[in-house]
């Protein structure tokens, strides 16, 4: 019965079933290990939500609907610059919302503690050769977490979010905070340094900002993106131009260069993307390289939850490029200055800035150390919960009727989320292990 519900499920959503006898690219990449089968099948999670198979149901009945991520997991927090690649200040908040939409803040809080499992599984999955090392993860003297230190960061998280909230509920004022400034030994003192590093003005901008790391300087002297074939596809005239027509009102300045994006996400992976390169037409100096951006060009389908609760709030009939845009809008401090939608050849588009020093967190960061993976964990997590307690307060700023209703459903189900995590991320294992030998059953 589960492999039917997994086939029917992946398919609705990816447009190809895994039991095919020539399995997408995605698909290979989901059953790499449970972490990545998680983070690419987020509509799984909203159907297993809708059958009542994991449910925290005092959560749905009590708590106002607020803009929620969607897709809320380890890695889709990191470093970026505030209003896009407009500005300078670097922050620690969530950075992906391909899958934003309005609905019960705990689907997020849900989703992240079970990641948060996931993760270490992940950490120690590699240490015993369970897993690949795809990613080429540096293992040498590295110890993992343990599945109790897991669930103390888990813990920690749902505690330390309704903490955030407690205090925004005494000073709404707090909802215009943002999280940044990390010592040591926190376990983000090194990311957030990289990003400073990278962004405007920073001693790595030149070398490692997001601009710099996409293009290079033409013989003729002008910039373009560099010859990346593993991450771009340059296209031909006709399609550069036509691209040109239609996105150029949306943007600040020229558009110097245009590429197709291939081989981005995981959840997004087989989705049309591209990015343009902005900026004067004709750089006359070296700083004129502060003027130009990226920016980037994404088809967009859906919000995951949407796929089971396409009914749970009004808002949500919005078209899936403005929804997201507007989600973002709302849960960000300061949005991209570069935030908008547009609808063009029958299909809607997300249109945003790429940030300069944007540094992301992967799994293995937080569970995988030299020394104290589980104090690093429960760092990590309570980081997340304050940023994502921003997050969700900023849904709503005209009252505090959210943070009141939540804190309070938090502290009489206190263990509801923990356990409920603990029983989808078993869940989620004996998934990956299904999809794992169906895409391989060839081999």
């Amino acid at each position: 019965m589960r492999a039917t519900i997994l086939d029917e499920v992946l398919t609705r959503n990816d447009g190809h079933s895994p039991n095919s006898e020539e399995p997408i690219g995605k698909h290979y990449k989901m059953a790499s290990n449970p972490f990545r089968f998680f983070r690419g099948s987020a509509p799984l999670f909203y159907y297993d939500l809708a059958s009542q198979i994991v449910l925290p149901k005092p959560f749905f009945d009590v708590v106002p609907h607020t803009a929620i991520m969607g897709d809320c997991h380890v890695a889709n927090f990191g470093f970026f610059t505030e209003e896009g690649s407009h500005g300078n200040q670097v922050i620690f908040a969530p950075n992906d919302f391909d899958d934003a939409c309005f609905g019960p803040a705990v689907w997020d809080l849900l989703r992240f503690a079970t990641s948060l499992l996931l993760s270490g599984d992940y950490a120690r999955g590699l240490l015993e050769g369970r897993y690949d090392n795809v990613d080429g993860v540096k293992l040498d003297g590295k110890v993992a977490s343990d599945q109790a230190e897991d669930i103390a960061a888990a813990t920690a998280f749902i505690e330390q979010y309704a903490n955030a909230l407690a205090l925004i509920i005494g000073d709404d004022r707090r909802r215009d905070e943002t999280v940044y400034g990390f010592d040591k030994p926190h376990v983000l003192r090194k990311p957030e340094k990289k990003a400073l590093a990278r962004a405007p003005g920073g001693k790595d901008f030149a070398r490692k900002s997001t601009l710099a790391k996409l293009t290079e300087h033409a013989p003729t002297g002008h910039l373009q993106f560099a010859d990346l074939p593993d991450k771009f596809v340059h296209l031909e005239s006709e399609e550069r131009r036509a691209i040109e027509a239609a996105f150029r009102p949306y943007v600040d300045d020229e558009i110097i260069d245009i590429v197709s994006r291939v081989g981005a996400g995981t959840g997004s992976l087989e989705l049309s993307r591209y990015y343009l390169l902005v900026g004067p037409k004709h750089l006359r100096t070296q700083e004129d390289i502060f003027l130009c951006h990226v920016v980037e060009v994404k088809q967009q389908r859906p919000a995951a939850p949407l796929a089971y609760f396409n009914q749970i709030n009004p808002r949500n009939q919005l078209n899936p490029a403005h929804l997201t845009a507007s989600c973002q809008g709302l849960m960000q401090h300061k949005p991209d200055l570069i935030l908008d939608e547009v609808y063009w050849q029958n299909q809607h588009w997300l249109i945003r800035s790429r940030h300069h020093a944007r540094v992301g967190i992967d799994p293995d960061n937080i569970a995988l150390r030299k020394k104290n993976p589980g104090e690093a964990m429960v760092q990590y997590a309570r980081t997340t919960a304050n940023a994502l307690a921003l997050a969700h307060s900023r849904g709503d700023r005209r009252s505090l009727n959210f943070e009141v209703e939540i804190v309070r459903a938090l502290t009489h189900n206190d263990d509801a989320i923990i356990e409920a995590a603990q029983q989808y991320y078993q869940q989620v294992l004996f998934d990956h292990n299904w999809l794992a030998s169906t895409v391989h059953k060839n081999d």
